[in-house]
């Protein structure tokens, strides 16, 4: 099991249930160093005192807030302890609710919650038994760091996971952010729904960091003296070039139909033409001018002919 991050209990009404709470998440990211570019030496950040310059351990340092300019109110981690918060030791369950009410973009970090001894386990199974047949998650706060945080309790196979959120008005509005009415073609919707559809998942657990990937590789070439490795070359987009919505839409679902080994056959869908009775009008009009205009010249020469007969009959 990880190194416990926090050591406290879930208050559960009148239950309480002791817990250590663990990371759920690892971090693979790749670290670099920085150096001098000279000689390859080392550059570490240093915390120096500015009144004396001297470099200062941790040991050394300590908290403060700055209440005017030159003037800071100092902070012990023992007085931050004695702050009257109630749940400083413990992670309260203050309501439940459905899990579509909570706003993803509210989530933050995400910790397991282990029984913290024997005495844990029946209390803790209640629970999570409770969320699992109520289909619902709790809402709880606690205090880490500091300050007092709201958290999401739900379960994730057989533990209970904690995810840390932000308090409302710490979330932003996107009002300003979106983009103006813009008109579409229902085929155009239709096709974008069809590409959903052809790139939906059951499972995404097969997923890989390919950039990871990439700079591992290219760190082991360079270790063993080699040269890293080509990167493999990409089409560039013109720029300012006007992109054919429907056309990209098209060949989308043609590319996940294929990375699916399904038929990869696309109908083209392409927007109706409007048809008005302007444009057929003139062109009508013109057809039975023509029509009309045949008639009259038929007419005037069978008139023609008959008084031409009527005249040789006459002599």
């Amino acid at each position: 099991m990880p190194r416990p991050l926090w050591t406290g209990a879930i208050s559960f009404g009148l239950v309480t249930i002791p817990i250590k709470v663990v990371s759920a998440t690892e971090n693979h990211s790749i670290s670099f160093h920085q150096y001098h570019r000279e000689d390859m030496g080392r550059i570490r950040t240093r915390k120096v005192c500015e009144i004396d310059g001297e470099v200062l351990s941790q040991e050394e340092i300590g908290k403060g807030y700055e209440v005017a300019k030159d003037r800071t109110v100092p902070v012990t981690d023992e007085e931050l302890d004695r702050m009257p918060l109630p749940t400083a030791k413990a992670i309260e369950i203050v309501a439940f609710v459905d899990a579509d009410g909570i706003d993803p973009v509210r989530i933050s970090d995400s910790y397991y919650l282990a029984v913290d001894g024997q005495v844990a386990a029946k209390p803790y199974t209640l629970l999570r038994r409770a969320l699992e047949r109520s289909d619902k998650v709790a809402v709880a706060k606690f205090a880490w760091h500091n300050r007092e945080r709201l958290g999401l309790l739900r379960v994730r196979d057989d533990a209970i996971v904690l995810h840390s959120m932000r308090w409302p008005d710490e979330i932003r509005s996107p009002e300003s952010l979106a983009p103006r009415e813009t008109e579409l073609d229902e085929d155009e919707v239709q096709r974008a729904v069809q590409l959903t559809e052809s790139m939906a998942l059951d499972d995404i657990s097969g997923f890989r960091d390919r950039y990871r990937d990439a700079l591992e590789e290219m760190l082991a070439a360079k270790s063993e003296g080699k040269a890293p490795p080509a990167a493999p070359g990409e089409a560039e987009e013109e720029p300012g070039k006007v992109m054919d919505l429907m056309a990209a839409l098209n060949a989308s679902v043609e590319r996940a139909k294929e990375t699916r080994g399904e038929d990869a056959t696309v109908h083209e869908m392409t927007p109706g033409k409007p048809r008005t009775r302007k444009k057929t009008a003139p062109a009508a009009k013109k057809s039975t001018a023509k029509k009309t205009a045949a008639k009259k010249s038929t007419s005037k020469k069978t008139t023609a002919k008959k008084t031409a007969a009527r005249k040789r009959t006459a002599s």
